[in-house]
């Protein structure tokens, strides 16, 4: 964990009624599991979830899964859940659904229908880099039809050419509450984007959860680093 985070959380803890606790669900508040729908976030950290949602202005759950989903995972009432990267705030995805759909079935790969996006899963393959290979031609196909592509942990994801994103879900959650701090943390590439979303607040922290999967860049983006699921809920017990 970063030398100087007492000093960062300080600047929350101190006023957790104008601070928003904001954090993504697979990888950092569940541990990865072979299987997405096997999922689970353990009841030490729903004890904390459940904590700070009784102290902060406003604690979020911003997810790559629907936000039905996430709030199944999580098992918290109180937080507010945003899914699929955001596009949930997005009413202009909506009519992009069909078009996904279509694009989801001209695949021969077993698919994550989440509505507004698509994943393709790779890990646990026969030949992950075989796979890996087979995606990528995926992936061009679905940018050259105006989607949009992106990697993950062990997937990938095809989204509608919408300007929405977990940065744009912060922004509209924060602006919604008028809070100028907050704290995010997140494990893969889609959670740069909610790092960028906490540029020019008042007070701003960001928490790679990393691993030998995750981008080195949200490394490299964050305040503060944590090795685990599980080093993130000592970290949360401190706000």
């Amino acid at each position: 964990m970063a030398v100087g985070s007492d000093a960062l959380l300080g600047a929350l803890v101190e006023n957790p009624s104008e601070a928003a606790i904001m954090l993504d669900v697979d990888g950092t508040l569940a541990p990865i599991v072979a299987r997405p729908e096997l999922a689970r976030v353990p009841d030490e950290t729903r004890a904390e979830l459940r904590r700070l949602v009784a102290r902060y202005a406003l604690v979020a759950c911003i997810s790559g899964r629907t936000g039905a989903d996430a709030r199944r995972i999580v098992g918290v009432e109180g937080p507010v859940y945003v899914g699929v990267h955001g596009l949930e705030l997005a009413p202009e995805a909506e009519r992009w659904r069909g078009p996904l759909r279509e694009f989801a079935e001209s695949v021969d790969w077993p698919v994550e229908d989440k509505g507004l996006a698509v994943v393709f899963h790779y890990r646990g393959a026969t030949d992950e880099e075989a796979a890996l290979e087979m995606l990528r031609g995926v992936a061009n196909r679905a940018t050259a039809l105006g989607l949009q592509a992106q990697f993950g942990r062990k997937v990938l994801e095809v989204r509608p050419p919408v300007a929405a994103d977990k940065g744009t879900a912060v922004r509209v959650l924060l602006e919604q509450r008028q809070l100028r701090r907050a704290l995010y943390a997140g494990d893969d590439t889609t959670d740069l984007d909610a790092f960028r979303g906490l540029d020019g607040l008042d007070v701003s922290v960001r928490i790679a959860v990393a691993s030998a999967e995750g981008p080195p860049e949200l490394r490299e983006a964050a305040d503060i680093v944590v090795e685990s699921p599980a080093e993130l809920v000592e970290l949360l017990r401190r706000l």
